[in-house]
């Protein structure tokens, strides 16, 4: 049977798709308590977001070709930042499809690697052995993404990942056979959580400055007008790590 949203989605992918081409914002720093271990809590709240799109377990390779004929399911097709590798169904929500294309292309400016998703869209009946009997794979909501060998590259990957969850726009679990990152993205909450850092009022003096490779906070306050201490004040940093494609927001001096 075909789920309500899934009919709802034509007419709202336009619409979500515009607000998450903008960008994809990502907080400076994860929240205390937030990790990539799994959980049993973890799995029940990927299935009720998946409930609350009211979003239908695909079953069989029949229904996947159908949802794609219709849209409800999009082409991954491979990008400058990321590659995909040995997949049957490279199909996924479309809010995914671009979700992936933002990140790889932020990983591959911060890494100088390509991001390899080797996991999209699976229905029931070609799930891996190992797979959990409750995995949103079926839904076109989830991917897998490799881990890579390198360690800068994984501490980013993960610090962007616990970032994005603790601002509750996805799971993110680390799984090690094979290691990968499965990672369940809730269309709507991510979409709102754009759209929301896209209206935050900047108070007067103040813009938007979008980090670029080779950027330090130190250049960016420089090169601004400002100070070390108000940039980090500004966008709550206790460190001075950043990444080419965060968002800052960037003050007069006071």
């Amino acid at each position: 049977m075909i789920r309500l949203a899934d009919y709802r989605m034509n007419r709202n992918s336009a619409r979500a798709t515009a607000l998450l081409a903008v960008m994809l914002m990502i907080p400076a720093m994860p929240l205390a308590g937030q990790s990539l271990k799994g959980s049993r809590s973890s799995l029940d709240l990927q299935n009720r977001v998946a409930l609350q799109h009211d979003f239908t377990f695909l079953k069989t390779s029949d229904q996947v070709r159908w949802f794609v004929d219709r849209g409800y399911l999009v082409r991954v097709p491979p990008g400058p930042g990321y590659e995909l590798k040995r997949m049957s169904y490279p199909y996924a929500r479309p809010e995914v499809a671009l979700f992936i294309s933002r990140l790889g292309e932020q990983y591959y400016s911060a890494c100088g690697e390509r991001l390899v998703v080797t996991s999209l869209t699976r229905p029931t009946t070609r799930q891996p052995r190992n797979a959990s009997s409750r995995s949103v794979h079926p839904t076109g909501m989830a991917m897998d993404l490799r881990r890579t060998n390198n360690r800068g590259c994984r501490s980013w990957m993960e610090s962007v990942l616990l970032s994005l969850e603790s601002a509750g726009v996805l799971e993110a679990t680390y799984e090690r056979n094979p290691p990968h990152y499965h990672v369940a993205l809730f269309p709507k909450q991510y979409a709102a959580y754009v759209e929301r850092r896209l209206s935050d009022p900047l108070d007067e003096g103040q813009f938007r400055y979008v980090v670029r490779r080779g950027d330090s906070l130190w250049s960016i306050a420089r090169r601004h007008g400002t100070s070390l201490p108000v940039l980090k004040e500004a966008n709550n940093l206790r460190g001075s790590q950043i990444y080419p494609g965060q968002v800052l927001t960037v003050p007069s001096v006071r």
